[in-house]
């Protein structure tokens, strides 16, 4: 009875804190003053001060501002420019062609930004137009960029998978090589998207351009080298275990700087743009994950997550059961909530039931990040939708109709990786078991 006027209290004050527009951080915090206060006889201040110092302490959480920093900086680069002009050659035999575009682009630039709106913004800034000038359908090109764009939160470097692995207490680069099979899968199956699209509608697709010979093609790929060389000094060094995530991350840092100036686009202004933006966001996701390891300090204390995972022993849910039912809860959260805040007001409640299910806390990690994907793409407060909606000036209805393939592609990875575990745990249990 207590634990269950507790979770009734809990939920009513997260909701009231949420309509009543008080941020994230402090509403995390607000409640876990609440389940301490009412359901534990514990020092409320004692607790929230040794444990927002070390939530703040954290050594993985330095590589957030890190991998933040190296995506700013790149994106006031003409990076999108060097991609297109090295990518359109090897694409225009392909059905769909310039459209694989938007994901090749996408997947290149979420190796080395760990953000999905980053990567929208900064692929669909160059090909939006310039697809558009050439004959594309435009619910077509927004569609399969609202898709590609989250592969920003998939492919390491993640920002995602960093606050999963702080807030669950994971290994971040076990959670980085974990993404790196779906990431590659989740590029394969937005381009059969278009494939099928363009299979279906061959008169959608125009004709394609003049044919380029194979120096051509390598010659206008030379602007890659650059990218794929910072790509390879990243993760290269995490995964050949040379770096951790956080020493790859300062790598990525100078290894953009030396990008940025050797384009000629690194200058004062760009620098300390790139350099409050990423101070801006670090600041408001640290003080996020500092609120959210209270709120799960203060759970613990009401034996609400001991009870849940009780419940599951007790009702003998199968794995398969709780993910179905998490998976709902997390799509009808991502209709009102950001990605950052749907994972740090859920974990605290929710790891001890993966726990008692015996889920591998990376596989679901991967999995979490897959959900989150969906929800950056469906409305209302879809994120991908609304940058996309200020880049090309359409409503989201519009951009919404175009993501429903990969949407699609979205849930059936999802189901894909429920079946076949060992794409997100493969790698990483080869990796390190080795």
């Amino acid at each position: 009875m207590e634990q269950t006027l507790a979770i009734s209290v809990l939920l009513l004050a997260v909701f009231v804190l949420l309509s009543a527009g008080v941020w994230i951080a402090l509403s995390l915090v607000m409640v876990g003053v609440i389940g301490i206060s009412f359901f534990s006889s514990r020092p409320v201040g004692q607790l929230l001060a040794t444990t927002i110092w070390g939530q703040s302490s954290e050594w993985a959480l330095t590589a957030l501002p890190l991998f933040i920093w190296m995506g700013e900086i790149l994106f006031r680069t003409r990076l999108s420019d060097d991609m297109f002009t090295g990518i359109a050659p090897w694409m225009r035999r392909l059905p769909g062609r310039l459209l694989h575009v938007n994901v090749i682009g996408s997947g290149i630039f979420a190796a080395v930004s760990g953000s999905s709106t980053a990567t929208a913004v900064t692929i669909g800034r160059m090909t939006i137009p310039e697809l558009t000038r050439r004959g594309y359908d435009e619910k077509v090109i927004l569609g399969s960029l609202a898709g590609a764009g989250t592969l920003g939160i998939m492919i390491p470097p993640s920002i995602m998978m960093i606050v999963y692995g702080v807030a669950a207490d994971v290994s971040i680069a076990r959670l980085f090589i974990a993404g790196i099979v779906p990431g590659i899968l989740l590029v394969g199956l937005f381009m059969l998207c278009i494939m099928i699209h363009a299979w279906t509608r061959p008169g959608a697709i125009p004709p394609p351009d003049p044919p380029m010979t194979l120096g051509e093609k390598l010659y206008a790929s030379r602007r890659l080298i650059p990218i794929v060389l910072l790509i390879v000094l990243v993760i290269g060094s995490i995964y050949v275990g040379l770096a951790t995530a956080t020493e790859a991350a300062a790598v990525g840092v100078v290894g953009s700087l030396i990008l940025a100036a050797s384009t000629g686009t690194l200058n004062r202004k760009s620098f300390t743009e790139s350099l409050l933006r990423a101070t801006e966001t670090s600041c408001m996701l640290a003080f996020v994950l500092a609120g959210a390891a209270f709120t799960t300090v203060a759970m613990g204390f009401t034996g609400i997550p001991k009870s849940l995972a009780a419940l599951v022993n007790d009702w003998q849910l199968s794995a398969g059961m709780l993910i179905f039912v998490l998976t709902i809860l997390y799509v009808v959260l991502g209709c009102f909530l950001d990605g950052v805040s749907m994972i740090v007001l859920t974990l605290s409640v929710v790891m001890p039931m993966i726990h008692a299910a015996k889920i591998d806390p990376i596989w679901f990690g991967i999995y979490i990040v897959l959900v989150v994907e969906i929800a950056t793409i469906t409305p209302p407060v879809g994120f991908n939708l609304f940058v996309l909606q200020g880049l090309a000036k359409r409503d989201i209805l519009f951009i919404s109709q175009g993501a429903i393939p990969s949407f699609i592609a979205l849930v059936f990875a999802c189901w894909l990786i429920w079946v076949f575990p060992g794409i997100a745990t493969w790698l990483p249990s080869v990796m390190f078991n080795n």
